[in-house]
């Protein structure tokens, strides 16, 4: 059912997101594209159109949730998770809605680490815990030491958190 990111935004779009939304995961996905490219530069193999579909649709029970686009709440997750399983989406897929933001409490895949940290660079917030997870994890695929890929990954989420206000300031105004 989605094996594109264009077939999320079109699930998105069916199911009456919001614009602010649709914008939201718009810049999530840029956050996510650079983080792609840098991956894929330094050799790193993993589903890249998993992750694209992943930020596309991690917070798609905001439809119904509109209250937590602005204000803090995690009912979304579980309910995301629910209706794309209730609409035959893949279960790994809709665990995007539920791991993005539970990271720490589950075991997640490369992928959906990338999803996570995407959602919380492209605000311009650093998460510690989450990047060192994402560091670690891509190290072990790679049978690198942490250390051998740290200060480059490090560097590309400099890179990207730089830009967040940016990203901020279009996502308010949309």
């Amino acid at each position: 059912m989605l094996n594109l990111r264009n077939d999320a935004y079109k699930l998105l779009d069916e199911l009456g997101a919001p614009s602010h939304l649709k914008t939201h995961v718009r810049l999530v996905g840029e956050a996510a594209d650079l983080l792609i490219h840098k991956l894929t530069g330094i050799g790193l193999k993993f589903d890249s159109e998993f992750v694209r579909i992943g930020v596309a649709i991690h917070d798609i029970e905001k439809i119904k949730y509109q209250n937590e686009m602005i204000g803090s709440g995690s009912e979304h997750e579980p309910e995301g998770e629910k209706i794309l399983l209730e609409l035959g989406v893949e279960s790994q897929i809709a665990c995007v809605c539920m791991s993005h933001a539970r990271f720490a409490l589950m075991d997640c895949s490369i992928e959906e680490l990338i999803i996570a940290l995407s959602d919380k660079l492209w605000k311009g917030k650093r998460v510690e815990e989450l990047e060192l997870k994402v560091i670690d994890s891509i190290a072990s695929l790679m049978g690198k030491d942490r250390w051998d890929v740290y200060p480059e990954l490090d560097q590309q989420f400099e890179l990207i958190t730089s830009s967040g206000h940016e990203r901020l300031q279009r996502s308010i105004s949309s």
